[in-house]
């Protein structure tokens, strides 16, 4: 399939309308602050007075790193397929977060190194690997072109399949082991933010470990200099996992879905769509301020807002889940909540 770069913006025609409405609410202007902004951002997107949320989804992208091998994360890569059968069994902290808040959750094998056999005539499993694992960009380039291509396809055709269920809001985790190696290699390049501010602790790393994930890293960082374009950086450094969420981002906004972004990891997929297709921001709210370093940089550098900051360094979608009620009650109130006029309440004088 052909990802389309040209994502229109939400028309702002409705926008007074949308404004007064929130402005009329029995309330002082903007006393309900961030969740004014999401109601607001919720009505353009669905172009309406009355916008309504169906089938919310969490789609979780796993995939391993060959960058692993060279020893920047505290865990062995096998405990990627690990979490895979973890969230397959509906043990792991997303599987709880996202019942809590309602949300139907897939998981997706972009690429775990471990061939997964198990599950897989699981109803919420979805196999479609590009490989198993990338190659270690410590050493050499990622990804293909091609492979970058494929993954890019699947998520978006993935995201393309919930649209024809009635999936109106979705948000992305992930689960790869040195994950966030790749991250801070593609947030530092193509948000042009100094390495050091972007490379954190990951899973947990002590301060050996550190000290030699942040000397790969730069030796990778150098290594592949001339990477610069979007897709160039995500062949260089990305994930399979990170590739898929960059396609299933884009195809969300052409969908015109309400995109609530997770963290550090997914953060990095946005920023490569964000530079493929700017206007994808457009139908996007952050979810949280993640404890990752480098995730408030980036965030800074994307000029978002995020709803929630909970220090959580966890992924797999966790924040998304944590505050798509936040959105629930952004719509409820824009919906539901009586107006001056309905009420009989004096508005405020002049």
């Amino acid at each position: 399939m052909t990802i389309a770069f040209n994502i229109p913006s939400p028309s702002l025609a409705l926008q007074p309308a949308l404004q007064n409405k929130i402005n009329q609410k029995t309330k002082p202007l903007g006393s309900l602050g961030k969740l004014e902004a999401v109601a607001l951002k919720l009505g353009l997107i669905q172009n309406t007075l009355e916008p309504v949320l169906t089938k919310p989804a969490v789609v979780i992208f796993a995939g391993d790193h060959g960058v692993a091998q060279s020893g920047v994360s505290a865990f062995p890569q096998a405990v990627t397929a690990q979490m895979v059968f973890n969230f397959l069994r509906g043990d792991a902290a997303i599987n709880v977060f996202a019942k809590t808040s309602g949300m139907q959750l897939k998981i997706v094998n972009s690429g775990v190194a471990e061939a997964i056999t198990d599950f897989v005539d699981h109803p919420d499993f979805i196999n479609t690997p590009i490989g198993l694992g990338t190659k270690n960009f410590a050493t050499e380039a990622a990804m293909s072109a091609v492979e970058v291509q494929q993954a890019l396809d699947a998520g978006a055709a993935l995201v393309q399949r919930l649209a024809v269920g009635g999936c109106n809001v979705i948000s992305f985790g992930e689960m790869g082991i040195a994950n966030t190696s790749a991250a801070a290699c593609i947030i530092s390049r193509l948000a042009q933010l100094p390495f050091e501010q972007c490379v954190g602790r990951g899973t947990g790393v002590d301060d050996a470990g550190l000290a030699r994930k942040l000397a790969v890293l730069q030796g990778a960082m150098i290594l592949h200099s001339s990477a610069q374009s979007p897709l160039d950086v995500l062949a260089a450094f990305g994930g399979f996992e990170i590739a898929m969420m960059t396609g299933a981002y884009l195809e969300a906004a052409q969908q015109k879905m309400l995109i609530l972004v997770d963290g550090f990891i997914t953060t990095s997929a946005l920023l490569v769509a964000s530079q493929m297709a700017p206007t994808v921001l457009d139908y996007c709210v952050f979810s949280h301020l993640s404890h990752e370093a480098g995730h408030r940089a980036v965030l800074a550098h994307l000029k978002a807002d995020p709803l929630l900051q909970l220090d959580l360094r966890l992924g797999e979608g966790t924040g998304a889940a944590l505050a798509y009620p936040l959105v629930v009650a952004a719509a409820a109130f824009l919906n539901d909540m009586a107006s001056f006029a309905s009420a009989g309440v004096s508005e405020k004088s002049a």
